[in-house]
């Protein structure tokens, strides 16, 4: 906090003072002096001017100095093509998509002159099928119903929602910025597993509240699952739906971190846990132990969140232990409302770089596999698929939709409209734009008003350019988007959509006659254990 201060007081004094120094010397001495006390005369109104403006997160925290960052940034385009021509890097040039995202933030607009800067031939590319006969886009964004069977109090979900990003991880200001974006904007907001704060509930947005293993905000004293403390908290109006955090796509099979640095007296009364030490969430559930006993649990807290929609979040593994949890639903008859699906290439502020890199199955493999085994055992039409992992515009958006979800979550880019620069310090807790530390006077140069428009105008801008897309592609409602809508390249001579290149069951085919490429793991599901791969 004191380096801080005097980063962001101490160089507007400097300033001031050799301002008003030199203008006496001009004005006692000699002109000449006019020569030094106009440029820090202009420093000093730059310094003063940054303090009190309320767009720029680094200005506030670094007046003066935080106008380089803007300097490079300006340069960057340019010195991007410079690499890139010089393929110094040994890699194609792609779109700065937190360049994208601030634009649209900001309410800028996005076109760019010429054409794509991808490489079209390299193998892994993606493109859409356009249509001959393009349709209008629909003046009401669609939305998605969550609420199956068991549910008596449905939501229906937007396209684009915020995903889960816990108070504590991020400080007040983010917090409350998001979830007022959200109500201005009719999307939902989750809370992530750090609990329920008053943040979340002044700002006025929908709720998704998440439920980690560590059970904060509804946590007994030894950490274990606090049935009437869940049931009051589920009870706020502005939680709409519950969702149970199995895995996360950035650390899929540990627990959450929060270093103690972090850990003041807000954060410690929201979570139920000791000041000043470092949180860490177990790797596994108390409250279950098999795919059966999740599935009660599951309809547990829905009877506990007096019928609102409930579900759970995994970062894909086996797909055996997924169709176990299929075969427990079938036998209790009981499912969840939604699941979302956490990508491996999902981010996070606090996670060994081993895990990150090498466990969990990427979103694309991930939607394929819950998407078809939720077909294929003939429950697709009782539970919504939401997905989450590096998704960021409104091409990712109708991507995830293809590929077999209803609805998207992004964290990554909302903290970009934010105002996140990816300063990677945010375990540190001195991020330097107040989104992701819990230093007050770092997370002052976070304007609550200002970023809570821009959260808000980014998502109306990616859902708009989604329905853009869609509609390019001859569709005006999601339902109607095929796999063959998407192709992929797969070597120099090979193009082939989504229809050709993954295996689609069909409804219930799991049930009649597995095909053989799903057989050995459908017959090795075991509903009253995970177990591992065959």
């Amino acid at each position: 906090m004191v380096r801080i201060n005097a980063v962001r007081f101490g160089v507007v004094a400097v300033f001031v003072l050799l301002a008003a120094g030199a203008v006496v010397l001009a004005a006692v001495l000699s002109p000449w002096w006019w020569l030094l006390a106009g440029p820090v005369l202009a420093l000093a109104v730059t310094g003063v001017h940054d303090l009190g403006q309320r767009r720029h997160s680094v200005l506030r925290n670094y007046p003066v100095l935080g106008h380089l960052r803007f300097l490079l940034e300006s340069l960057r385009p340019e010195l991007q093509q410079y690499f890139v021509e010089r393929n110094f890097d040994g890699r194609p040039y792609d779109r700065d998509v937190r360049t994208l995202v601030y634009q649209r933030a900001k309410g800028t607009a996005a076109e760019e002159p010429f054409g794509t800067e991808r490489d079209v031939n390299v193998v892994g590319y993606e493109f859409f099928v356009p249509s001959l006969s393009p349709v209008p886009e629909p003046q009401t964004p669609p939305r998605v119903r969550l609420g199956g069977p068991g549910c008596t109090r449905p939501y229906d979900m937007a396209l684009l929602n915020v995903s889960a990003m816990s108070f504590g991880a991020l400080s007040a200001n983010a917090i409350l910025a998001l979830n007022r974006g959200a109500a201005r904007g009719g999307f939902a907001h989750d809370t992530g597993e750090g609990g329920l704060s008053g943040y979340h509930l002044r700002g006025g947005g929908d709720l998704v509240w998440e439920i980690g293993t560590g059970y904060f905000g509804c946590r007994t004293p030894d950490g274990g699952f606090d049935p009437d403390e869940f049931a009051r908290q589920a009870a706020h109006e502005a939680v709409k739906a519950v969702s149970l955090k199995l895995s996360q796509g950035a650390k899929p099979g540990i627990g959450g971190v929060l270093p103690g640095g972090k850990v003041n007296a807000e954060i410690a009364r929201v979570r139920e846990v000791p000041i000043g030490e470092t949180v860490i969430s177990p790797p596994y559930h108390r409250v279950f132990r098999t795919p059966r006993e999740l599935v009660r649990f599951v309809a547990r807290m829905r009877e506990l969140a007096d019928g609102k929609p409930t579900g759970f979040k995994l970062c894909v593994g086996s797909r055996q232990q997924v169709l176990a949890v299929c075969k427990a639903m079938l036998d209790e008859d009981v499912t969840p409302d939604f699941i979302v699906v956490d990508g491996a290439e999902g981010g996070t502020g606090a996670a060994p770089l081993e895990f990150a890199d090498h466990l969990g199955t990427p979103l694309t493999e991930g939607l394929h596999v819950v998407h078809n085994a939720l077909v294929g055992t003939g429950l697709r039409d009782r539970i919504r698929i939401g997905a989450s992992g590096k998704v960021a515009t409104g091409a990712d958006l109708v991507k995830r939709l293809v590929q077999g979800a209803d609805y998207t979550n992004a964290a990554r880019a909302m903290m970009f409209a934010l105002g996140c620069i990816q300063a990677q310090r945010c375990h540190t807790n001195k991020c330097p734009v107040g989104v992701a530390t819990q230093d007050a006077r770092r997370a002052r140069a976070l304007d609550v008003g200002d970023k809570t428009e821009r959260v808000w105008r980014y998502q109306q801008a990616t859902v708009a350019s989604a329905l853009r897309i869609m509609a390019a592609m001859g569709v005006d409602d999601p339902a109607r988007l095929t796999p063959a809508m998407l192709r992929r390249r797969l070597d120099a001579r090979t193009v082939l959509s989504y229809a050709q290149w993954c295996e689609w069951l069909e409804p219930g085919q799991l049930l009649a006659e597995p095909p053989p490429d799903w057989a050995p793991d459908w017959a090795a599901a075991d509903p009253d254990r995970f177990g591992l791969p065959a």
